[in-house]
């Protein structure tokens, strides 16, 4: 067996793993809500057998009426791969937002064990979210996410169409740094800028790195909020394209920022399955996870966009 068919085996198996954690969640998400005031059976939010000895991570696309983007189950296994052989993080899959919740649940209806607490946000050190339009949040489930963030001090990684999630929600614009506005070039190979070699993240780029990527305007973000660690050099591409709508050659494509006590990293890449088996681009996400975590330490202070010759 090849090792690329040996990879695409153990992809295949970490996949279906997340999908039988999200089937039970499934199963007993629709009699199940979550249920305020009197003493936490489990306010920790852990489920059996998790392991304390490492973080923990939410790895979230709820597709259940959002956009199944081709890679997201590519993407969920290999942030799990990450985290295994790490030995940094265990990671729990979820593809709906039951689990977008600080209260307290309990299994309900017939087959529920008595006294059963169901796994919710207070279990986690950071969310890796794959995010999409469509996705439905309650007005407590929103007040929680970003307090998860914006008070518990925790992290929250988002990759790609996460630009287009919630888009009727400010204050998830107002977190993430920036919105989705187009990929005017529809899928192209180009140059990219690292802005920030020092941030962890970034240490592994060469000094000129191309990509194969559908490369994201962004819209709805300033510099005076998030710290660009790469965009795209546009040296190469037709900005008269119909729909560029940018005119300062300004297209970040990864940012951090801080929010509240908490840590924020966006991509707006990987469109592509096989982009997630860059090795590159794995190294990326780990230390983003690592940051976001606390793990890392890193300068996010935001700055202005320097001359391209200047770069580093």
């Amino acid at each position: 067996m090849s090792s690329r068919e040996s990879r695409s085996v153990l992809v295949s198996s970490l996949s279906v793993m997340g999908l039988l954690v999200v089937s039970g969640a499934l199963l007993s998400q629709a009699p199940t809500t979550p249920r305020q005031g009197g003493q936490p059976q489990n306010q920790n939010g852990f489920r059996p057998g998790m392991r304390s000895d490492r973080k923990h991570v939410l790895a979230w696309a709820d597709v259940r009426n959002g956009s199944q983007h081709e890679s997201i189950w590519h993407a969920l296994a290999t942030i799990e791969k990450l985290g295994h052989d790490s030995g940094l993080y265990d990671t729990i899959i979820r593809t709906d937002s039951q689990v977008i919740t600080k209260q307290t649940m309990m299994q309900t209806g017939p087959d529920a064990t008595p006294g059963r607490g169901l796994t919710n946000l207070n279990a986690f050190d950071a969310i890796f979210f794959y995010g999409a339009a469509g996705i439905d949040l309650s007005p407590e489930q929103k007040a929680d996410l970003l307090s998860f963030i914006k008070e518990d001090g925790k992290g929250f990684v988002a990759v790609h169409t996460s630009e287009l999630a919630f888009p009727h929600w400010a204050e998830f614009g107002e977190m993430l740094g920036g919105r989705y506005d187009e990929h005017p070039w529809g899928i192209a190979t180009a140059p990219v800028i690292i802005e920030d070699r020092d941030f962890p993240a970034m240490k592994q780029f060469p000094t000129s790195y191309s990509m194969r990527e559908e490369f994201y305007q962004t819209k709805d973000f300033s510099r005076k909020d998030i710290r660009v660690l790469m965009r795209l050099d546009v040296g190469k591409l037709d900005l008269k394209k119909p729909l560029v709508h940018r005119t300062d050659q300004d297209f970040p494509l990864v940012w951090a920022k801080n929010y509240g006590k908490g840590r924020v990293f966006f991509s707006a890449l990987n469109h592509e399955i096989d982009s997630w088996d860059n090795p590159v681009l794995q190294t990326m996400y780990l230390e983003a996870l690592k940051w976001a975590m606390g793990l890392t330490t890193a300068d996010v202070t935001p700055r202005a966009m320097p001359p391209a010759q200047s770069s580093r």
